[in-house]
Formats: structure tokens, C-alpha cells, sequence
């Protein structure tokens, strides 16, 4: 299946320590845990001067891939897509 964007949905996202790549995610009464991650984009050094630099992050989570991102001059999260997975074989 292809990613469907979304309209973004503010979340709130813990991350890892040192690395800060993302952990679990909580989306309104749901919290999802972070099982793969998938791809990264870094968008610090070209981007549009009135959302500021962010970072893509592709996540596997139980049953959805999200596309997630981090707007780092507001430091908020946001989902901008999301893709069911199919089940294993």
C-alpha cells in the first residue's frame, strides 16, 4: 500500500535519549510504541523559511506506518501520513 497524507496532527512523541529518534507515540487517548524505524530525513540545512528546519521520520508501529515529523523550531511533533500495514505471512 502507499503512505496517505494526512493533514498534520499534533502529538506528543517520547524519544530516545541519545539519539533522539522516536520511542512511543501518543495520539489523543492512544499510545503506540515505535517498533522499526524506517527511513529518516534530514531536513535541517534546505528548508522553507517560514516552518523553520525539521526532520522526517518513517515509523512501524503494531499495524500502522506513520510519517512523522519534527518541526524543530516550534519543537512540536506532528503525523503527515500513515499506511496499514499488512499482516505477516
Amino acid at each position: 500500500m502507499a503512505m496517505v497524507r494526512v493533514a498534520p496532527v499534533k502529538v506528543q512523541v517520547r524519544t530516545d535519549w541519545f539519539s533522539g529518534t522516536p520511542r512511543e507515540i501518543t495520539w489523543g487517548e492512544d499510545t503506540l510504541p515505535v517498533t522499526r524505524l524506517v527511513a529518516i530525513r534530514d531536513e535541517r540545512s534546505a528548508y522553507p523559511a517560514i516552518t523553520g528546519p525539521r526532520t522526517l521520520f518513517e515509523v512501524d508501529t503494531p499495524g500502522v506506518r506513520l510519517a512523522l515529523t519534527y518541526l524543530h523550531r516550534s519543537k512540536r511533533w506532528t503525523i503527515d501520513g500513515l499506511d496499514e500495514l499488512a499482516p505477516a505471512a
